[in-house]
């Protein structure tokens, strides 16, 4: 059984995405190390798997993902796969004691993050991806962390998307123009700074993280239907909430990054129920839920080794009971005006 693909054609040039695509954050070593034959390994599982679809970005080990890929992806015909990148941090060589990410990043080249989202700064964030990932073009660009999630204060946020708006923005249209890049966008963690930017440019494509999955929904008040009008695509990060909707409310469990509040384990567990009532595991309508959005392109969970890779591909392949979704809105744990079939 092969992955469903979708195609995203708002930039005149179609685009081919896997439903199933692959986020490159553990290629980086997030949390811990793994190898370069555990990496590649990994790709291969999923390439063989039929993905598509695979996103990056320098902050991901401090370039170790990008060039983790350049490995995995330099036999592969380039227009075969559809490849994103980001934007917004340039990476500075420094002592390996002061390197950013300790505790985060496992064995990774020793360097500091400057946030830039100037037009240079685009231009040459572009450049050094393009040379880690032994790339002539990515296809897609996303403006990184423009959220409170990543960067804590609202000023600081504000400053950064302005700094986008102002400069960086002409650089990502530019670069689009040229084709250099298909598409350019944001990777967030928050559906209203995606909104935030849709109101003020001509963007693409969005990478939301976290904010519509079987827990959250609250993107559908008004940015997902602005998204559907304009023709705007969303890559879906997250989908998991953390790892909750894949283990299910176990003791631990985590949701968004942190151990889950009983709240959260409470309603997992209901949701749960009802799956299998369906016969269907948490994971896998988890991992549907996202796709029954018309705006949804791919969904890309993380797989930092073969076994979650293989069940990332299972989950993109079950069948879901459309009555599953009927359920779940009966009982108050998912939203009337969600798309279902």
């Amino acid at each position: 059984m092969s992955l469903n693909t979708r195609s995203f054609d708002r930039i005149g040039k179609a685009l081919g995405f896997t439903e199933l695509g692959f986020g490159g954050a553990p290629l980086g070593n997030l949390y811990r190390a793994i190898s370069d034959e555990t990496a590649h390994a990994t790709l291969q599982a999923a390439w063989d798997a039929g993905v598509r679809y695979y996103d990056t970005a320098p902050l991901y080990g401090f370039g170790l993902s990008e060039t983790r890929l350049n490995r995995f992806l330099r036999d592969k015909p380039r227009d075969d796969y559809v490849l994103s990148t980001k934007i917004g941090r340039l990476l500075r060589p420094c002592a390996p004691a002061n390197r950013d990410g300790i505790g985060k990043w496992f064995e990774v080249p020793a360097r500091k993050e400057v946030y830039d989202y100037t037009y240079d700064g685009v231009m040459r964030s572009l450049e050094f991806s393009l040379e880690r990932l032994g790339q002539s073009r990515v296809d897609i660009l996303y403006a990184h962390d423009l959220d409170m999630f990543s960067r804590g204060d609202r000023g600081v946020v504000d400053a950064a998307l302005n700094e986008l708006m102002t400069s960086g923005y002409k650089a990502l249209v530019e670069l689009r123009d040229q084709g250099v890049i298909s598409a350019f966008g944001a990777g967030v963690n928050e559906w209203e700074s995606c909104q935030w930017l849709a109101e003020r440019g001509d963007f693409d494509i969005f990478l939301l993280a976290g904010r519509y999955t079987l827990l959250e929904q609250t993107a559908l008040d008004s940015f997902l239907p602005m998204a559907e009008a304009r023709g705007i695509g969303l890559v879906m990060g997250g989908a998991y909430n953390s790892g909750i909707l894949a283990t299910g409310p176990k003791p631990g469990a985590f949701y968004n990054y942190d151990p889950a509040p009983q709240d959260i384990l409470d309603r997992v567990g209901r949701i749960e129920a009802v799956c299998a009532a369906h016969g269907t595991r948490l994971v896998d309508a988890a991992f549907r839920f996202p796709l029954l959005h018309p705006t949804t392109l791919s969904v890309i969970p993380g797989g930092q080794g073969v076994d979650e890779t293989r069940s990332n591909v299972q989950a993109a392949q079950a069948v879901i009971p459309d009555a599953l979704w009927q359920d779940l809105k009966a009982q108050g744990l998912l939203r009337s005006d969600a798309p279902t079939p």
